[in-house]
């Protein structure tokens, strides 16, 4: 199953596979995930035929919900469309004037000493298209559909090291091609699936679902780097400002809005801080996230990058009393994991490993002591292999 989104840390693309065949032995017909993201998860648990409830408290995670997930207009009623917001001539505007920059023989830095995410002609037609699907979008729906694209379009002509704090020296090849949008992959069915924007513990006790699926921040494990620069809503402020479009103050070297600026705090699961006993206060959130969710399963999703160490998360859910399983995968880093250091960018060094843990704890059930809890670990290169093993999830 095929599934669409940008540039992302943290992307669960290489794992959906386990994910689903993981959900598929629970016989569950609802599923929330509950910090969708790009969307990826949900888009996959829409095709396996899943109800899927969207949660994410970033805009243009709320857009790509809509459009994957609500959405039930065919592809032939968006080509026309598209092919009419491409053909738009650009326009020097508010994207022009703050993220466009000159060629400079290679050079994204420009006259102001200040580096630039796209070049000029980029923003030209993202300024003009912008402007344009304000005025043909007739609901909420098609406008998050035409905004995807158009956000999935400039993601693959940035000039970046995967994230919006911080821009390339020099111009990254696919910033000289045009931009050009598509029709999303949409996914068209009959189920009443739902997407929120709103904080994970406000909407828990207000939805019923038979699994609910989480992959929080959780923050780098990186002790050096400004614990400013984990939040999702500073990575990837721009997209925000497309969905929005309402010309922000701007703050910073890299132009990120004021309101994701360095004084304003994020997420808990972003959170950077120890309490009193000195554990992660992220910690501390997951375990209450998990007492408080009413569903028959949870899945936690957890990557070893993250400031919470696996023990800390095995340990409270074994105090949990419930049957839990564990897997353990390997994969390739993305590029967040990858980009070299210089005096503002950073480096999460794992010694190249990147390991991901998907927790399944049964909610149903309890134990009367401690269970033992085991480590599967599954080769996602070789899921055919796993199938075979007959693993007991």
């Amino acid at each position: 199953m095929e599934t669409q989104g940008i540039k992302y840390t943290g992307s669960k693309r290489e794992i959906l596979p386990v994910l689903l065949e993981l959900i598929k032995l629970l016989k569950v017909k609802t599923v929330l995930d509950g910090f969708s993201g790009t969307t990826r998860v949900s888009q996959v648990l829409k095709q396996a035929g899943y109800t899927v409830y969207a949660n994410d408290i970033a805009d243009w995670s709320r857009v790509f919900g809509e459009c994957y997930l609500l959405n039930r207009k065919p592809v032939n009623y968006y080509l026309p469309l598209i092919n009419h917001l491409n053909n738009l001539p650009g326009e020097y505007g508010w994207f022009s004037e703050n993220y466009g920059g000159e060629p400079n023989n290679g050079s994204a830095t420009q006259k102001d000493g200040r580096k630039r995410i796209w070049q000029l002609h980029n923003t030209k037609k993202l300024d003009a298209i912008r402007e344009e699907i304000d005025k043909i979008a007739k609901d909420e729906i098609e406008k998050s559909v035409l905004l995807t694209s158009l956000i999935i379009a400039m993601d693959k002509v940035d000039s970046s090291v995967g994230h919006q704090v911080s821009y390339l020296k020099k111009w990254a090849p696919c910033a000289y091609n045009v931009m050009k949008m598509e029709v999303p992959r949409l996914i068209i069915d009959d189920k009443q699936h739902q997407v929120y924007q709103k904080d994970i513990f406000d909407l828990v006790n207000n939805i019923e679902v038979d699994l609910a699926y989480y992959d929080p921040p959780y923050g780098s494990s990186n002790e050096l780097m400004p614990p400013s620069r984990v939040r999702y809503a500073s990575y990837y402020h721009i997209w925000k400002t497309i969905c929005l479009n309402d010309k922000p103050k701007l703050v910073g070297v890299a132009n990120r809005r004021e309101d994701v600026g360095d004084t304003i705090s994020g997420s808990i699961f972003e959170e950077f801080r120890k309490n009193n006993e000195g554990q992660y206060i992220v910690i501390e959130a997951i375990e209450k996230l998990i007492k408080n969710t009413p569903a028959k399963y949870v899945v936690l999703s957890y990557n070893n990058n993250g400031r919470a160490t696996f023990q800390a998360i095995k340990d409270i859910l074994e105090n949990l009393k419930k049957k839990i399983s564990i897997f353990e995968m390997d994969y390739k880093k993305n590029v967040m994991a990858t980009i070299t250091r210089t005096t503002d960018e950073w480096i999460n060094d794992t010694n190249g490993k990147n390991k991901e843990y998907l927790f399944l704890i049964h909610k149903n059930g309890k134990t009367e002591t401690i269970p033992e809890i085991k480590v599967e670990k599954i080769d996602i290169r070789n899921l055919a292999l796993a199938r075979q093993q007959k693993l007991v999830f």
